[in-house]
């Protein structure tokens, strides 16, 4: 669909129209004709005396059709539609090897430097004092250089949820920055400014953090403390090593819970050490239709159930995420098809604790999704400006996923602890 087309087709029925007039219409009109499947000249037919206000409401309630009557009007965001040709994302599933490795002068000897040049002999190596000079802009090519740095500030942080959400008290060590997969939701194709893999060298430092820090247990008997938040707890592993490190300093501190959180099954370091019960290995999980056509490059559901029983008779509990959720035709059938698989999968008394959440994002994330993902499903929800100023579902909507999803999970793993991650107190209350 050629944006400036569908403009000059808004302007033959309306053509003494603003400039923001115009950009709603044709944002509306784009929105229904991918989702409907149909010609955009089928969605607005012109007719005689039709208003701007008419077409506007016509439209809104063809667009939200479960939550323009509870919706207020400035939770509808309308956003320009961008011309122009989509970057290209890399759809080619390849091990990991970066052309440009940048090393920070304060760790060229490090094990993990060491090993970086080991692994990728034919990479391009540089010494550097601080700053990566990398100047391209393109996500989709981060993997094509790696920075291995010091950290020097950001070790250890709560969970940065939603202003307003419900916390779960978790806290998260930045252990890298930049994954391989390509989550057609992941906010990290907005957030990450520095187009590159970004790995710390000083993992002791980061343990000598949590030795001298104070957390708070939040839902949970111990405090808990993960990476995962900015990368994939796992998918470097091989690499970085960490887990053979952090598996060890947390068996000696058992008042603390550590969780790795990936959908990666490079669960071969964890295997190398002695599990234990208070390090928790955890997957994203969600329906197989989710997995196969908007978690591209990941491993499928089968092969994430395989890994977690593999690291499970090694010792290690489990955790899983069902986050996001995202609604479409049937997800219901589909979500409990993947709760079945699990609970026929898994040594169910292994299982700490598994989260919900709904698919949720910034709305600048909404046209990175557009030009990356120009064929997606996900942004085909009534996605509306909520509480925190981010994009989420309507609340019956979300209500109807938790009274759902929750109760089946229970149901089904009754030991494990079942709550929701990052939303709106008022709901969070309701189902935790």
């Amino acid at each position: 669909m050629q944006v400036s087309e569908l403009e000059a087709y808004i302007k033959s029925i309306f053509p003494w129209l603003g400039i923001n007039k115009l950009r709603e219409l044709v944002r509306l009109v784009y929105e229904i004709a991918k989702r409907e499947k149909i010609p955009f000249r089928e969605v607005l037919v012109p007719s005689k005396n039709l208003t701007f206000e008419q077409a506007k409401i016509a439209l809104l309630k063809r667009r939200y059709p479960h939550t323009y009557t509870t919706a207020r009007k400035d939770q509808f965001y309308l956003p320009k539609l961008e011309p122009g040709k989509a970057p290209q994302t890399d759809a080619e599933l390849r091990p990991f090897s970066p052309k440009v490795v940048y090393v920070e002068s304060s760790v060229k000897r490090s094990e993990l430097t060491w090993r970086v040049r080991r692994a990728f002999a034919r990479a391009e190596f540089h010494i550097i004092e601080s700053k990566l000079p990398v100047s391209n802009r393109d996500f989709s090519r981060r993997m094509e250089t790696l920075f291995i740095y010091q950290e020097k500030y950001d070790f250890l942080k709560p969970c940065p949820c939603s202003s307003g959400s419900a916390g779960c008290g978790y806290h998260v060590a930045n252990l890298g920055f930049g994954c391989c997969f390509e989550c057609e939701y992941c906010f990290l194709q907005q957030y990450q400014n520095l187009h590159a893999v970004l790995l710390p060298a000083n993992l002791e430092e980061f343990l000598a953090k949590i030795d001298a820090g104070h957390f708070t247990n939040g839902l949970f008997e111990y405090p808990r403390i993960g990476s995962g938040e900015f990368t994939d707890s796992l998918i470097f592993d091989n690499l970085t090593q960490y887990s053979q490190k952090i598996v060890p300093f947390f068996r000696q501190r058992p008042h603390l819970q550590f969780e790795f959180k990936t959908k990666s099954i490079n669960i071969g370091g964890l295997l190398q050490e002695e599990g234990c019960e208070n390090v928790v290995v955890s997957w994203s999980v969600n329906s197989a239709k989710v997995i196969d056509q908007v978690e591209h490059l990941t491993p499928g559901l089968s092969a994430r159930l395989s890994a977690a029983c593999e690291v499970a008779q090694a010792g290690y509990r489990l955790g899983f995420h069902f986050d996001p959720v995202i609604i479409y035709d049937g997800y219901q059938q589909d979500y409990a098809r993947t709760v079945q698989e699990m609970a026929d999968t898994l040594p169910v008394d292994k299982i700490a604790w598994i989260s919900v959440g709904t698919l949720r994002f910034n709305r600048e994330l909404k046209k990175q999704i557009e030009m990356r993902f120009p064929d997606n499903f996900i942004l085909d929800g009534e996605f509306l400006l909520d509480f925190d100023g981010k994009m989420r579902y309507g609340k019956s909507q979300r209500r109807e996923v938790y009274q759902f999803l929750v109760p089946l999970l229970r149901k089904t793993f009754p030991n494990a602890r079942i709550y929701l991650c990052m939303e709106e107190p008022e709901i969070a209350q309701q189902f935790n």
